[in-house]
Order: C-alpha cells, then sequence, then structure tokens
C-alpha cells in the first residue's frame, strides 16, 4: 500500500508541451506511472511521447478518466490552471511551479479544499511510492521500494536523504515533497495522519528547515497521536536571523521559527534527531535493526 499515489493512478499532466513538462511526463513513466493525458490550450490533438494531448482538463478527464494532476504551468496561470483541474473532478493536483503569488495560493487552497481536492506544493518535487507511481520530478534512480516514509519540505536534501536509505539497503513506501512556501496544500500535519494509516510504513523521517512553524505542529501532532517512530532533521541551523534562506516560508521572525526550536520540539515529542543529513540513513538502519530483533 502506499500514499496518495497508486498503480491505479491516472495522471494528466498540465504544460506538458512545455520543455520541463515533456522530460519529467517522460521520466514519470519511465517510473511506472500511468500518464494518460497531457493538456496545453492550443495544443489539442497533438501527441507527446504516445501521451494524447487535449485542450482542457475536462476534456483529458472525460477521454482519459484521470484523477489526478501534475501542474507545470509558469506562476501567474497556475491559479487558472489549478481551479480548471479541481473543476474537472481532479481530486490530486501536484503543483512543481515556484513563485506563485502568494494571494493566488489563498485562493488556490481555499477553493481547492472546499472541492475535496488535495493540493501538493506549490514549489515542490512532488510524491513518489515506488513500484507504484510518481507525480513530479523527484529522480528515479534515488529509491527502492521499502518501509520507510519520508515527508520534507525540502527539494534536493529530499533526494540526498532517500538516496542514502536506499544505498543502506532500506526503502521508501512513499515520499512527500511538500514545498518551501509559506502556503502549502499539504502540511506535515496533512502527511502524518496517512503515514499513521498505512500498513507498509513502519517509522518517518521528517524533514524540516527554518521559519514558521510547520515542524513544532508537526512535533505536537507526534506527541499526541503518532505511533510511529519519528527521524527528524531540520535545515538552516547556521542562519542568521531575519535572513531568509531560500524557500519563501524560511525566514525566521520575532525568535519564531529558529532551528533551535523545532529541534527541541521534535525532541520533546520523541522523535531522534539528526544533526547532520548523512546522520539520517544510520538513525533508521538503528530503527529498523531494533524492530527485527523484537
Amino acid at each position: 500500500m502506499s500514499v496518495l499515489v497508486t498503480r491505479e493512478t491516472r495522471v494528466v499532466v498540465q504544460g506538458i508541451t512545455g520543455h520541463q513538462g515533456t522530460v519529467h511526463s517522460r521520466q514519470m513513466r519511465d517510473f511506472g506511472t500511468n500518464v494518460v493525458a497531457g493538456v496545453t490550450p492550443g495544443k489539442g490533438g497533438t501527441i507527446i511521447d504516445e501521451v494524447p494531448v487535449f485542450d482542457s482538463v475536462r476534456e483529458a478527464v472525460d477521454a482519459t478518466h484521470a484523477n489526478a494532476s501534475c501542474l507545470f504551468v509558469p506562476a501567474p496561470y497556475a491559479k487558472d490552471a489549478l481551479l480548471e483541474a479541481v473543476d474537472a473532478g481532479i481530486r490530486l493536483v501536484v503543483i512543481v511551479t515556484e513563485h506563485i503569488p502568494f494571494h493566488d495560493m489563498l485562493v488556490m487552497y481555499h477553493y481547492a479544499r472546499s472541492r475535496g481536492t488535495r493540493i501538493i506544493g506549490p514549489n515542490c518535487p512532488g510524491i513518489a511510492s515506488p513500484g507504484a507511481a510518481k507525480v513530479g520530478i523527484i529522480p528515479n534512480v534515488v529509491f527502492r521500494p521499502g518501509r520507510v516514509g519520508v515527508i520534507s519540505r525540502s527539494g534536493t536534501l529530499t533526494y540526498e536523504i532517500v538516496n542514502g536509505i536506499k544505498e543502506h539497503g532500506l526503502g521508501q513506501s512513499t515520499c512527500i515533497g511538500l514545498g518551501g512556501d509559506p502556503v502549502v496544500g499539504t502540511s506535515f500535519v496533512d502527511a502524518l495522519p496517512l503515514f499513521q494509516e498505512d500498513p507498509d510504513t513502519d517509522l518517518v523521517v521528517l524533514v524540516g528547515e527554518i521559519g514558521g512553524t510547520a515542524e513544532e505542529d508537526a512535533a505536537d501532532y507526534v506527541r499526541r497521536k503518532f505511533t510511529k517512530p519519528v527521524v527528524a532533521y531540520i535545515a538552516g541551523r547556521s542562519a542568521p536571523p531575519g535572513k531568509r534562506m531560500g524557500h519563501a516560508g524560511a525566514i525566521i521572525s520575532r525568535g519564531k521559527g529558529t532551528a533551535e526550536t523545532k529541534l527541541a520540539a521534535l525532541q520533546g515529542a520523541g522523535a531522534q534527531v539528526a544533526r547532520f543529513p548523512y546522520e539520517i540513513p544510520d538513525l533508521v538502519a538503528e530503527i529498523v535493526a531494533r524492530g527485527a530483533r523484537r
């Protein structure tokens, strides 16, 4: 069993005729994802790597029964693309696009939520369940099927950690890249219950970063409701106070959102906290070994 995406997931790629849409559609298919359609207004009737292209998401859904979307639409048009997908009945939308205006994302988040659609992102690498499906841009080569769940605000750091887990002979059930913007469609607290309920996930790696309170919220949820082991890492320990570091959401203000407050909260919730990314696979392996001995 995987989280959110399965072998039955049928993906439409919005913006498939652009360079990134074409390249990553091909890589999703190589991963095993059932990419059934693409959408680019004005390009309907064309074929991209054997994938039919439609002028609208509604046409794509009617013809192919797509139930998930991966959005490679430029930021100024992302809101309209998301609203179109929701109105067409898509219930999972992965938004890779970065630089989406804050107020656009507020509209997108609340509209999708009101219609029962889950957003992952924006400004995220997507979601992948080895052996089932991938929706997004996470490199195929870092994965191996297994029982470790990964939830992360970082992109490239996620790739490093997932690859390290694989090199330890372990694998992943599902990896979710949440995105690093101030407003995201799925948070740690939204994702953790999915892994709690997944019988094929034995433990979860939580990768956070400075800025906001998402990790403190996650720590509170772990302390109260999450029964599986958690390994955590917080990026940005050396960031100067008040300095924005990469992601739009990675800003410290008024003493909140620091690496120290997040680490203390996670440790207080019982998570095993790594000081450096390369320690995570060792911590995961130790937990797995203890479980094997039981």
